[in-house]
């Protein structure tokens, strides 16, 4: 597979950077595990492990451009000296400079889910269950679910069918505290990685 070379690029400046810190310190306050030299960080339904030399998966299967980007974003991102934010639910467009990107993550979320299981819900359920996804109660949406990009970056997933006089509708939704742990870029890259997870078999 060939790797754009700004991902490349980007990559390798991250590396740096967390070669650069005492990442290792970083792992109860991100919620992941420490293996030797290692941090090991889930990111849905896989698991990755990265120390100063890069990022690998356990199996040894390539990984996305995109996924090592997140990964580390993930351990540079978060600083206990950041100034504490509410923690509330809210979709993607309510994050400070998040406007930019707020149409390509609607674009490659919800409207790509609305799309894709208008007319399926159980459909809809069995790929999110698949994928550690967990149904939630709700009076308000056919199906509520609920998954963990980042242990500390919950994505809940609310979903109502078409009927006669509606289209489908789908609403993506974070903790406000994601933006302690990852920049707009890589939390919108978030959304759209669970979307894919989603619409493939």
């Amino acid at each position: 597979m060939e790797i754009s070379p700004v991902f490349a690029q980007t990559y390798q400046h991250y590396l740096e950077q967390i070669n650069q810190t005492d990442f290792l310190s970083k792992a109860e306050m991100l919620g992941v595990k420490r293996d030797g030299d290692c941090l090991v960080v889930p990111l849905y339904d896989k698991v990755y492990f990265i120390s100063g030399e890069g990022l690998r998966e356990e199996n040894g299967v390539e990984i996305t451009p995109a996924v090592q980007v997140m990964v580390c974003k993930y351990i540079l991102t978060y600083s206990p000296d950041a100034p504490a934010i509410e923690d509330k639910l809210v979709t993607y467009r309510e994050f400070k400079d998040s406007g930019p990107l707020t149409s390509y993550f609607t674009t490659n979320t919800n409207k790509i889910l609305e799309t894709t299981f208008a007319g399926n819900v159980p459909f809809l359920k069995e790929k999110s269950l698949a994928i550690g996804g967990e149904e939630q109660s709700s009076d308000m949406y056919d199906v509520s679910l609920q998954f963990y990009a980042f242990p500390k970056i919950s994505v809940m997933v609310n979903f109502n069918d078409r009927d006669d006089l509606f289209p489908a509708k789908c609403s993506i939704l974070y903790r406000s505290t994601a933006a302690r742990y990852l920049d707009m870029e890589s939390l919108a890259m978030t959304g759209t990685l669970l979307t894919g997870k989603l619409i493939t078999s």
